[in-house]
């Protein structure tokens, strides 16, 4: 896992965007950049729009490094049909994301830190790779000594998202399942995603 310098909080300051919708964010109150030139907003070029598109969907996954993320890209133009939807797939097929979205952990820097810390089973046996792909109708669930632990309980009670129809958990047994690969459509995003601009700028 890479060492990430900045906190979560001045990726969405730097971007602009309350990027997980969390009430706590300071971009709720102040909408620009940190810094002295933080105000002064610019209209930027395609270039530009492109590389905010990326740094936005990269940053939402737990800031994945620039090497993994190009790999999604690579491997979702490989794959037949559209791109765009490619990659959103491969990017919520990571066991973290899919922790993330079945509400067993706060944020997706949480969840990989959970997974990585051996907490979670999938299909019944241990696995400590955040970047694990989860195929469809896989099982995961919660070593039964993580499941009383209180970042789970707080996660699984927490108001501030429902679980996509993509994913079920039994939050009572911290148990659930891979459903379906889900479409852009179906990624319950807090801020746009613009995953067509991601492939423009990696194609220039």
């Amino acid at each position: 896992m890479t060492k990430r310098v900045e906190s979560k909080f001045k990726i969405n300051r730097r971007l602009g965007v309350n990027l997980w919708g969390r009430s706590k964010s300071p971009v709720n109150k102040r909408e620009y950049g940190p810094g002295q030139h933080g105000q002064r907003r610019k209209k930027p070029s395609d270039f530009g729009v492109q590389l905010m598109a990326k740094q936005k969907l990269k940053g939402y996954y737990g800031n994945i490094s620039e090497k993994s993320f190009r790999k999604y890209y690579e491997e979702a133009v490989r794959r037949k049909g559209d791109t765009s939807e490619n990659l959103i797939e491969l990017l919520e097929r990571r066991l973290d994301a899919v922790i993330y979205r079945m509400k067993l952990a706060l944020t997706p820097f949480a969840a990989r830190q959970f997974v990585s810390h051996g907490h979670v089973l999938v299909n019944g046996k241990r696995l400590n790779i955040p970047s694990y792909q989860v195929k469809n109708d896989d099982v995961i669930e919660v070593r039964e000594k993580s499941k009383q632990l209180a970042v789970v309980l707080d996660a699984a009670q927490s108001a501030e998202r429902d679980v996509p129809e993509y994913v079920e958990i039994d939050h009572r047994a911290m148990k659930g399942r891979f459903v379906r690969a889900p479409k852009l459509s179906d990624v319950p995003y807090p801020v746009q995603m613009e995953p067509h601009l991601v492939v423009e700028f990696y194609s220039r």
